[in-house]
């Protein structure tokens, strides 16, 4: 049961909880993790973007891989087998959602584990919910791991 558990991790403060809770729940289960970073260059700049500057892609990949050293450490003194992974979106039209959503899949996810900021309304729907639109999609069970309100 939950032998395999895939974890989202974005550096935020819900994104760690997310991890905290993956965490527990390898160590009772004797599982492993894989928790990954998407590298979504297209939203911080703005929709429309045709081209991104190769420096400031690997600068957003390096941040990432250094938050994913932090991960890792902090796993292995949990005791729970960690592998990390940095991904980009594929294209334009890529999300985030389907990113992960490859990952599970290709990883082989029995369970993932995204944090959620249980925005409403406007934000919401202004700025989209990844934890939602996976969920909408998975094919294994997720775990919302709720952020401080």
């Amino acid at each position: 049961m939950y032998e395999r558990i895939l974890i989202a991790f974005d550096g935020s403060d819900t994104s760690k909880r997310a991890l905290d809770e993956a965490l527990q729940l390898a160590r009772l289960t004797g599982g492993q993790v894989c928790v990954v970073h998407v590298t979504d260059i297209v939203a911080p700049l703005g929709l429309g973007l045709g081209y991104v500057p190769a420096d400031l892609i690997e600068k957003y990949q390096d941040e990432a891989r250094k938050q994913l050293e932090a991960v890792r450490s902090e796993a292995k003194a949990a005791g729970v087998n960690c592998e990390t992974q940095v991904l980009m979106l594929e294209t334009v039209t890529d999300s985030v959602a389907q990113c992960l959503q490859r990952c599970a899949t290709r990883y082989g996810a029995q369970l993932v584990v995204l944090g959620t900021h249980g925005r409403r309304g406007v934000r919401r729907a202004f700025l989209g919910s990844v934890a939602e639109a996976f969920a909408r999609d998975s094919e294994c069970p997720v775990l919302l791991v709720r952020g401080q309100s």
